[in-house]
């Protein structure tokens, strides 16, 4: 196993100077733990159970769910689903007020300053910014508001919508290899055009990472096993002030 200690670790300055060196034209972004500190999907999940925006079956529902992928007898991919297609029957209007609520309260707090601040130069430098999650688009389309994402350029877990109605009919889930097949369905792919800098904090984004051209994959906050795969990669890491280890 690589020394987890051999991944180079950027200051602030360093991370901002070597993101500015590609001069990106593409840049991915994760978002929980990469933008904010935390995870906004499994929080909002918790959080519709304690203001019973989801009915008692829907809690009990998605609980065991929970409980088997803690157990390790649900899949990452399909937990993130299940996040998304326990809101089955609710309008879009409530879940958007919802989400709203939700992330001015418990996540916008905990936005990385130091990603905000690299986001708006890349966007004054014309870098056309994607964010790419497994928490479903309600949230995170609330979430990168603040970064001035537009959601047409939000890769999110999502469902299909049947007048104005929530179904539990499921279009994608991009984590793992799937984030890079969601990049790849609005054409960042990989060779000339593959996405010039990528940042993420988790093992569910290496695939993602690993898509970036020379000298762009940048984990964020990463976890131990993804810091792991740095190490092993060769992918210098950053660590915001508010988590450095």
């Amino acid at each position: 196993m690589p020394d987890t200690s051999t991944a180079l670790r950027l200051t602030t300055p360093d991370f901002h100077a070597r993101v500015h060196a590609l001069n990106p034209k593409i840049a991915v972004f994760d978002c929980d733990g990469t933008l904010w500190s935390g995870d906004a999907g499994s929080a909002f999940m918790h959080w519709s159970i304690d203001t019973k925006l989801i009915s008692l079956d829907q809690i009990a529902w998605i609980k065991q769910r929970y409980e088997g992928y803690k157990n390790s007898t649900v899949s990452e991919y399909d937990i993130c689903g299940d996040m998304v297609t326990v809101y089955r029957g609710l309008t879009v209007d409530r879940l958007r007020a919802a989400a709203a609520q939700f992330f001015r309260d418990y996540i916008e707090p905990n936005i990385f300053p130091e990603l905000s601040t690299l986001i708006a130069e890349l966007q004054q430098k014309g870098c056309d910014l994607w964010a790419v999650s497994s928490t479903n688009n309600w949230v995170i389309e609330e979430g990168v508001r603040r970064f001035n994402i537009p959601s047409d350029h939000v890769l999110s877990a999502r469902v299909e919508i049947d007048n104005g109605l929530i179904t539990d009919r499921l279009i994608h889930v991009p984590t793992d290899e799937d984030k890079v097949e969601a990049l790849r369905r609005v054409g960042i792919t990989t060779g000339e055009h593959a996405p010039d800098a990528v940042f993420g904090n988790s093992i569910h984004d290496a695939a993602m990472l690993s898509i970036a051209r020379p000298n762009g994959a940048f984990p964020v906050n990463p976890s131990t096993a993804l810091l792991t795969r740095a190490a092993s990669e060769g992918w210098p890491v950053y660590y915001p002030a508010s988590v450095t280890p």
